[in-house]
């Protein structure tokens, strides 16, 4: 048999790519947010990268592929606690110091909500106990007023999330047979379809807000793109697909630049169908065809840096868009009329956050709670 036609099962086997292109999405989050906050200084009704918070959804369906093949073949010597500990170790170390951070930038900004009113003490700290731990803002701990799920760090939201599939998947999904995992798939994209058709805002960017319609459609996103991913990590193994040459690396990396970086159509159908064939189709071309290149040793290197990024970037660089839109209601800027030159400092230091966080902080703590939390 052609050894370039056998999936390695090695426990050590790295999607060294798809860590790339996650790596790639979360720069592309950074400037997604980043040109949200340049519309807001215009005053602009919508921003240039209005597909941007698409890789929310790529980021499940990856997920959803890295479960499958990190986990499936252990639920017989693993239990369900063990593995919740296990994506704890991943996961939380990053939560905690994204919320520091995200701390400190209110701090920053003197305690208040987009109103400029002053937030209590008492509400400030139950507002950090419950975001700590990961619990939405609910029942009056919105200490910026704008509905965030998680107002000291907007997208703590996915992560939230990110959890629920987690337990998902421990509870439930690891147990269902393709077909039912395929007619969930189906069951999901019909209702958040049919939610973003009859919403009218041409946009299925639901799950940051506290309200019950946005959660719904956060879960909803969840719902068809995390078990997604399961599904492809199961017809790859079955599959035994042959692998493809590095060249493939380029194509897939421009393809989620560019998906991601599309205006909006200016018509809320048009723009509903290109995210729903981004989720079901696009997104999931590309993990596949990512899982199956080789890079070479050098392309290895830059993708791996570019995942080891990517969560710590991810989980620490809103609260700097929370400080460049503060100065832009107190009419700072340091840079006068060079109106980009703002944006693009805070998205380098928001690079040197994440690689000083991922560098210092959270690999570093990662591996003492796996030696230390049996």
């Amino acid at each position: 048999m052609n050894n370039n036609c056998v999936v390695d099962s090695s426990a050590q086997q790295r999607f060294l790519l798809l860590d790339g292109l996650r790596g790639i999405a979360a720069l592309m989050v950074l400037g997604y947010h980043l040109f949200e906050a340049i519309a807001f200084a215009a005053n602009a009704p919508e921003q240039h990268m209005f597909h941007g918070f698409l890789a929310v959804d790529f980021f499940f369906i990856l997920s959803g592929f890295v479960m499958g093949y990190a986990y499936d073949k252990r639920w017989n010597s693993m239990t369900i606690g063990q593995f919740i500990r296990l994506r704890l170790i991943r996961l939380h170390p990053m939560v905690i110091m994204g919320i520091i951070i995200g701390i400190l930038a209110f701090y920053l900004q003197g305690c208040v909500n987009w109103e400029g009113n002053i937030i209590p003490s008492p509400t400030i700290f139950l507002c950090i106990i419950m975001s700590l731990i990961l619990l939405p803002a609910l029942g009056g701990t919105d200490v910026r007023g704008n509905t965030e799920l998680y107002p000291l760090n907007g997208p703590h939201w996915s992560l939230f999330f990110e959890y629920i599939g987690n337990l998902l998947y421990a509870l439930l999904l690891h147990r269902l047979k393709d077909r039912w995992l395929g007619l969930w798939i189906v069951i999901s994209a019909i209702a958040l379809a049919l939610m973003g058709l009859t919403a009218e805002t041409g946009s299925l960017g639901y799950g940051w807000s506290s309200e019950p319609t946005n959660m719904l459609g956060g879960f909803l996103r969840l719902s068809i793109s995390y078990p997604m991913g399961l599904w492809l990590w199961r017809k790859y193994k079955l599959l035994s697909p042959c692998t493809l040459p590095s060249w493939t690396a380029l194509p897939c990396t421009l393809a989620i630049i560019i998906l991601l970086s599309i205006p909006s159509f200016h018509h809320s159908t048009t723009n509903i169908f290109f995210q729903l064939a981004c989720i079901i189709v696009a997104f999931p071309v590309i993990i596949w065809t990512g899982a199956l290149t080789i890079t070479s040793a050098k392309m290895n290197k830059a993708y791996s840096i570019l995942g080891q990024l990517s969560y710590p970037l991810y989980a620490t660089h809103y609260p700097l868009i929370y400080l460049y839109i503060h100065w832009i209601n107190i009419g700072w800027n340091p840079f006068d009329t060079y109106t980009y030159l703002m944006p693009v400092t805070l998205a380098c230091f928001a690079i040197l956050i994440g690689w000083v966080c991922s560098r210092f902080y959270d690999i570093p703590v990662r591996n003492w709670l796996k030696k230390h939390i049996h």
